[in-house]
Protein backbone atom coordinates (compact mmCIF):
# COMPACT_ATOMS: atom_id res chain seq x y z
CA UNK A 1 0.00 0.00 0.00
CA UNK A 2 1.08 3.63 -1.08
CA UNK A 3 1.28 6.34 1.43
CA UNK A 4 -0.15 8.17 -1.89
CA UNK A 5 -3.00 6.23 -2.46
CA UNK A 6 -5.66 8.31 -1.03
CA UNK A 7 -4.27 11.34 -3.22
CA UNK A 8 -4.90 9.84 -6.31
CA UNK A 9 -8.67 9.61 -6.14
CA UNK A 10 -8.32 13.54 -5.06
CA UNK A 11 -6.37 14.67 -7.31
CA UNK A 12 -9.15 12.69 -9.95
CA UNK A 13 -12.22 15.08 -8.45
CA UNK A 14 -9.98 17.97 -9.21
CA UNK A 15 -9.93 16.87 -12.81
CA UNK A 16 -6.22 15.90 -12.75
CA UNK A 17 -6.84 11.95 -13.73
CA UNK A 18 -3.97 12.63 -16.33
CA UNK A 19 -1.66 13.68 -13.66
CA UNK A 20 -2.81 11.13 -11.11
CA UNK A 21 -1.96 8.15 -13.27
CA UNK A 22 1.50 9.72 -14.02
CA UNK A 23 2.98 10.26 -10.53
CA UNK A 24 1.77 6.97 -9.26
CA UNK A 25 4.73 6.25 -11.85
CA UNK A 26 7.07 8.86 -11.62
CA UNK A 27 6.81 8.69 -7.68
CA UNK A 28 7.15 4.86 -7.23
CA UNK A 29 10.64 5.07 -9.29
CA UNK A 30 11.76 8.39 -7.41
CA UNK A 31 11.42 6.38 -4.52
CA UNK A 32 13.57 3.32 -5.61
CA UNK A 33 16.26 5.63 -7.04
CA UNK A 34 18.14 5.35 -4.02
CA UNK A 35 21.19 7.81 -4.98
CA UNK A 36 22.08 7.54 -1.11
CA UNK A 37 22.32 4.33 -0.23
CA UNK A 38 19.49 4.89 2.24
CA UNK A 39 16.23 4.03 1.27
CA UNK A 40 16.22 0.34 3.34
CA UNK A 41 17.90 2.49 6.19
CA UNK A 42 14.76 4.55 6.55
CA UNK A 43 12.38 2.58 5.48
CA UNK A 44 13.63 0.06 8.83
CA UNK A 45 13.61 3.24 10.98
CA UNK A 46 10.02 4.08 9.44
CA UNK A 47 8.59 0.72 10.49
CA UNK A 48 10.48 0.67 13.56
CA UNK A 49 8.78 3.69 14.66
CA UNK A 50 5.98 2.83 17.37
CA UNK A 51 2.19 2.95 16.70
CA UNK A 52 0.54 5.39 19.22
CA UNK A 53 -2.43 7.48 19.02
CA UNK A 54 -1.32 10.96 19.78
CA UNK A 55 -3.35 12.47 22.73
CA UNK A 56 -3.59 16.33 20.92
CA UNK A 57 -2.97 17.65 17.82
CA UNK A 58 -1.68 21.28 17.47
CA UNK A 59 -1.05 22.73 14.04
CA UNK A 60 -2.10 25.95 13.97
CA UNK A 61 0.58 28.01 16.12
CA UNK A 62 2.65 25.52 16.61
CA UNK A 63 3.56 21.98 15.29
CA UNK A 64 2.87 19.88 18.42
CA UNK A 65 1.71 16.30 18.38
CA UNK A 66 1.08 14.12 21.60
CA UNK A 67 2.76 15.27 24.54
CA UNK A 68 5.79 12.86 26.45
CA UNK A 69 3.07 10.93 28.58
CA UNK A 70 1.95 9.40 25.12
CA UNK A 71 5.24 7.34 24.81
CA UNK A 72 4.35 5.74 27.78
CA UNK A 73 6.62 2.78 28.17
CA UNK A 74 8.39 3.20 25.13
CA UNK A 75 11.77 4.54 26.09
CA UNK A 76 12.53 8.01 24.93
CA UNK A 77 15.91 8.25 24.25
CA UNK A 78 15.29 4.90 21.94
CA UNK A 79 12.38 7.23 19.89
CA UNK A 80 15.33 9.50 19.74
CA UNK A 81 17.62 7.66 17.78
CA UNK A 82 15.12 6.36 15.36
CA UNK A 83 14.22 9.97 14.34
CA UNK A 84 18.15 10.51 14.03
CA UNK A 85 17.85 7.98 11.39
CA UNK A 86 16.05 10.72 9.21
CA UNK A 87 19.44 13.20 9.99
CA UNK A 88 19.31 16.11 8.88
CA UNK A 89 16.53 17.69 9.84
CA UNK A 90 16.36 21.35 8.01
CA UNK A 91 12.72 22.68 8.49
CA UNK A 92 10.68 22.27 11.67
CA UNK A 93 10.68 22.54 14.94
CA UNK A 94 8.71 19.95 15.86
CA UNK A 95 7.58 18.69 18.86
CA UNK A 96 6.66 15.19 18.47
CA UNK A 97 5.24 12.60 21.38
CA UNK A 98 7.58 14.58 23.72
CA UNK A 99 10.76 15.04 22.05
CA UNK A 100 11.46 18.34 20.38
CA UNK A 101 13.31 18.25 16.97
CA UNK A 102 15.27 21.41 16.98
CA UNK A 103 15.69 21.80 13.49
CA UNK A 104 18.14 24.08 11.64
CA UNK A 105 15.91 26.54 10.49
CA UNK A 106 13.84 28.36 12.97
CA UNK A 107 10.97 27.85 9.73
CA UNK A 108 8.28 29.08 12.43
CA UNK A 109 10.11 32.54 12.39
CA UNK A 110 9.55 32.56 8.64
CA UNK A 111 5.81 31.57 9.03
CA UNK A 112 5.21 34.20 11.31
CA UNK A 113 6.10 36.63 9.05
CA UNK A 114 4.58 35.52 6.11
CA UNK A 115 1.03 34.88 7.61
CA UNK A 116 -0.18 38.16 8.11
CA UNK A 117 0.43 39.04 4.28
CA UNK A 118 -0.95 35.80 2.50
CA UNK A 119 -4.48 35.16 1.43
CA UNK A 120 -6.25 33.51 4.22
CA UNK A 121 -5.53 29.66 3.68
CA UNK A 122 -9.28 28.46 4.67
CA UNK A 123 -11.04 25.98 2.01
CA UNK A 124 -7.98 26.75 -0.64
CA UNK A 125 -5.62 23.86 -2.31
CA UNK A 126 -2.50 24.49 -1.98
CA UNK A 127 0.81 23.95 -3.82
CA UNK A 128 4.23 24.14 -1.50
CA UNK A 129 6.93 23.82 -3.90
CA UNK A 130 10.07 22.59 -2.17
CA UNK A 131 8.31 22.36 0.92
CA UNK A 132 11.34 20.14 2.62
CA UNK A 133 9.61 17.68 4.94
CA UNK A 134 6.02 19.39 5.10
CA UNK A 135 6.67 22.01 8.01
CA UNK A 136 5.20 24.67 6.22
CA UNK A 137 2.25 22.39 4.77
CA UNK A 138 1.38 21.34 8.20
CA UNK A 139 0.88 25.08 9.25
CA UNK A 140 -1.01 25.57 6.45
CA UNK A 141 -3.57 22.93 7.78
CA UNK A 142 -3.76 24.86 10.77
CA UNK A 143 -4.92 27.90 9.03
CA UNK A 144 -7.67 25.82 7.68
CA UNK A 145 -6.37 24.14 4.04
CA UNK A 146 -8.20 21.91 2.57
CA UNK A 147 -5.85 20.23 0.76
CA UNK A 148 -2.10 20.64 0.79
CA UNK A 149 0.25 19.11 -1.85
CA UNK A 150 4.25 19.55 -1.19
CA UNK A 151 6.84 18.87 -3.95
CA UNK A 152 10.89 18.09 -2.61
CA UNK A 153 13.08 16.01 -4.35
CA UNK A 154 15.38 15.24 -1.82
CA UNK A 155 14.32 11.81 -0.20
CA UNK A 156 15.52 12.17 3.32
CA UNK A 157 12.76 15.30 3.60
CA UNK A 158 9.93 13.31 2.12
CA UNK A 159 10.78 9.91 4.69
CA UNK A 160 10.77 13.17 7.96
CA UNK A 161 7.37 14.36 6.50
CA UNK A 162 6.30 10.37 6.49
CA UNK A 163 7.71 9.94 9.86
CA UNK A 164 5.85 13.02 10.98
CA UNK A 165 2.79 12.03 9.02
CA UNK A 166 2.69 8.41 10.76
CA UNK A 167 1.65 10.23 14.23
CA UNK A 168 -0.67 13.12 12.44
CA UNK A 169 -2.38 10.99 10.02
CA UNK A 170 -3.94 13.67 7.63
CA UNK A 171 -5.52 12.91 4.32
CA UNK A 172 -4.95 16.23 3.05
CA UNK A 173 -1.44 16.70 3.19
CA UNK A 174 0.88 15.28 0.93
CA UNK A 175 5.02 15.95 0.50
CA UNK A 176 5.82 14.25 -3.09
CA UNK A 177 9.57 13.32 -4.29
CA UNK A 178 9.08 15.39 -7.24
CA UNK A 179 10.74 18.81 -8.97
CA UNK A 180 8.47 21.61 -10.35
CA UNK A 181 9.39 19.62 -13.72
CA UNK A 182 7.21 16.78 -13.14
CA UNK A 183 4.38 19.05 -13.10
CA UNK A 184 2.17 19.17 -15.76
CA UNK A 185 1.59 22.34 -17.60
CA UNK A 186 -0.78 24.56 -17.02
CA UNK A 187 -2.33 22.94 -14.13
CA UNK A 188 -4.64 25.86 -13.17
CA UNK A 189 -5.98 24.64 -10.14
CA UNK A 190 -4.07 25.54 -7.05
CA UNK A 191 -5.61 29.01 -5.15
CA UNK A 192 -2.31 29.30 -3.16
CA UNK A 193 1.38 28.62 -4.49
CA UNK A 194 4.48 28.62 -2.27
CA UNK A 195 7.91 28.82 -3.65
CA UNK A 196 10.47 29.19 -0.65
CA UNK A 197 14.01 29.13 -0.90
CA UNK A 198 13.65 28.02 -4.66
CA UNK A 199 14.42 30.75 -7.13
CA UNK A 200 18.07 31.06 -6.31
CA UNK A 201 18.34 27.31 -7.20
CA UNK A 202 17.08 28.07 -10.77
CA UNK A 203 19.16 28.52 -13.93
CA UNK A 204 15.90 30.60 -15.16
CA UNK A 205 14.16 32.20 -12.90
CA UNK A 206 11.63 33.52 -15.60
CA UNK A 207 10.88 30.13 -16.62
CA UNK A 208 10.37 29.31 -12.94
CA UNK A 209 8.31 32.08 -12.11
CA UNK A 210 6.16 31.09 -15.23
CA UNK A 211 5.83 27.41 -13.82
CA UNK A 212 4.48 28.56 -10.54
CA UNK A 213 1.98 30.97 -12.83
CA UNK A 214 0.69 27.60 -14.53
CA UNK A 215 -0.12 26.38 -11.55
CA UNK A 216 -2.21 28.63 -9.91
CA UNK A 217 -5.97 29.04 -11.06
CA UNK A 218 -7.07 32.32 -12.61
CA UNK A 219 -6.58 34.97 -9.66
CA UNK A 220 -4.84 32.45 -7.78
CA UNK A 221 -2.23 33.63 -5.03
CA UNK A 222 1.50 33.42 -5.66
CA UNK A 223 4.03 33.33 -2.24
CA UNK A 224 7.32 33.94 -3.64
CA UNK A 225 10.77 33.69 -0.79
CA UNK A 226 13.74 34.38 -1.84
CA UNK A 227 17.09 36.02 -1.56
CA UNK A 228 17.92 39.10 -3.07
CA UNK A 229 20.80 42.23 -2.71
CA UNK A 230 20.30 45.38 -2.34
CA UNK A 231 19.88 47.34 -5.18
CA UNK A 232 18.17 49.70 -7.99
CA UNK A 233 15.68 47.78 -10.53
CA UNK A 234 17.45 45.60 -12.51
CA UNK A 235 20.74 44.90 -10.34
CA UNK A 236 21.36 41.43 -10.40
CA UNK A 237 24.09 39.40 -8.46
CA UNK A 238 25.14 36.32 -10.04
CA UNK A 239 27.88 34.40 -8.10
CA UNK A 240 30.69 33.16 -9.71
CA UNK A 241 31.17 29.80 -7.95
CA UNK A 242 29.44 28.82 -4.67
CA UNK A 243 27.13 31.45 -2.27
CA UNK A 244 27.82 30.80 1.31
CA UNK A 245 29.19 27.28 0.48
CA UNK A 246 25.95 26.31 -1.48
CA UNK A 247 26.25 24.72 -4.57
CA UNK A 248 23.86 25.37 -7.58
CA UNK A 249 22.89 29.36 -6.73
CA UNK A 250 22.19 31.57 -9.88
CA UNK A 251 20.41 34.55 -9.49
CA UNK A 252 20.13 37.18 -6.67
CA UNK A 253 17.39 39.66 -7.79
CA UNK A 254 17.12 43.47 -5.90
CA UNK A 255 13.81 43.73 -4.80
CA UNK A 256 12.48 45.94 -7.65
CA UNK A 257 14.23 43.73 -10.09
CA UNK A 258 12.04 40.79 -8.86
CA UNK A 259 9.13 42.92 -9.22
CA UNK A 260 9.48 43.38 -12.66
CA UNK A 261 10.41 40.17 -13.41
CA UNK A 262 6.85 39.04 -11.78
CA UNK A 263 4.97 41.56 -13.47
CA UNK A 264 6.95 40.93 -17.35
CA UNK A 265 5.77 37.26 -16.54
CA UNK A 266 2.36 38.40 -16.24
CA UNK A 267 1.32 38.60 -12.30
CA UNK A 268 -0.83 41.03 -11.04
CA UNK A 269 -0.72 43.09 -7.75
CA UNK A 270 2.71 42.67 -7.25
CA UNK A 271 4.20 43.49 -4.16
CA UNK A 272 7.15 42.57 -1.75
CA UNK A 273 5.69 42.29 1.45
CA UNK A 274 9.05 41.82 3.90
CA UNK A 275 12.82 41.19 4.24
CA UNK A 276 15.01 40.25 6.88
CA UNK A 277 18.88 39.38 7.12
CA UNK A 278 19.07 35.70 8.10
CA UNK A 279 20.83 35.44 11.30
CA UNK A 280 22.85 32.66 13.09
CA UNK A 281 19.67 32.59 15.76
CA UNK A 282 17.45 31.62 12.92
CA UNK A 283 20.04 29.27 10.98
CA UNK A 284 21.88 27.09 13.02
CA UNK A 285 23.51 23.22 13.63
CA UNK A 286 21.67 21.60 16.38
CA UNK A 287 21.89 18.01 17.44
CA UNK A 288 19.84 17.15 14.97
CA UNK A 289 21.46 18.98 11.83
CA UNK A 290 24.94 18.46 12.72
CA UNK A 291 26.51 19.80 9.40
CA UNK A 292 27.89 23.38 8.77
CA UNK A 293 25.37 26.13 8.80
CA UNK A 294 24.89 30.08 8.35
CA UNK A 295 27.99 30.72 11.37
CA UNK A 296 30.10 28.64 9.05
CA UNK A 297 28.99 30.39 6.00
CA UNK A 298 29.64 33.99 7.05
CA UNK A 299 33.30 35.86 6.58
CA UNK A 300 34.10 35.63 10.71
CA UNK A 301 36.07 38.98 10.77
CA UNK A 302 32.64 40.02 8.59
CA UNK A 303 29.56 38.88 8.96
CA UNK A 304 28.04 41.16 6.10
CA UNK A 305 29.69 39.19 3.56
CA UNK A 306 29.67 35.97 3.26
CA UNK A 307 32.76 33.61 3.45
CA UNK A 308 33.32 34.01 -0.33
CA UNK A 309 32.75 37.97 0.07
CA UNK A 310 29.77 38.39 -1.23
CA UNK A 311 26.54 40.11 0.76
CA UNK A 312 25.32 38.24 3.18
CA UNK A 313 21.49 36.25 3.24
CA UNK A 314 18.34 38.93 3.32
CA UNK A 315 15.40 36.73 2.75
CA UNK A 316 12.55 38.81 0.87
CA UNK A 317 8.70 37.54 0.38
CA UNK A 318 6.40 38.82 -2.98
CA UNK A 319 2.92 38.60 -3.33
CA UNK A 320 1.52 38.22 -6.96
CA UNK A 321 -2.06 37.65 -8.45
CA UNK A 322 -1.89 35.04 -11.37
CA UNK A 323 -4.12 36.83 -13.86
CA UNK A 324 -7.28 35.99 -15.86
CA UNK A 325 -6.51 33.62 -18.22
CA UNK A 326 -3.75 30.99 -17.68
CA UNK A 327 -1.66 31.18 -20.77
CA UNK A 328 2.05 31.19 -19.81
CA UNK A 329 3.52 32.26 -23.56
Amino acid sequence: MSPYDSLYPQLVDMGLVEWSEQIKQIVSEKLALDNHGKMEQWQQALNLLPTIEPSQLELKDRVEIGNGSDLKRIDKAQFIEMLKQFHPWRKGPYSLLGVEIDTEWHSDWKWDRILPHIQPLSGRKVLDVGGGNGYHGWRMLGEGAKLVIGIDPTLVFVMQFHAIQRYIGQSNHYVLPLGIEHLPDNLACFDTVFSMGILYHRRSPLDHLYELRSCLRPGGELVLETLIVEGEEGHVLVPEGRYAKMRNIWFFPAADTLLLWLRRCGFKNVRCVESNATTVEEQRATAWMTFESLADFLDPSDPTKTIEGHPAPIRATFIATAPGDTQTT
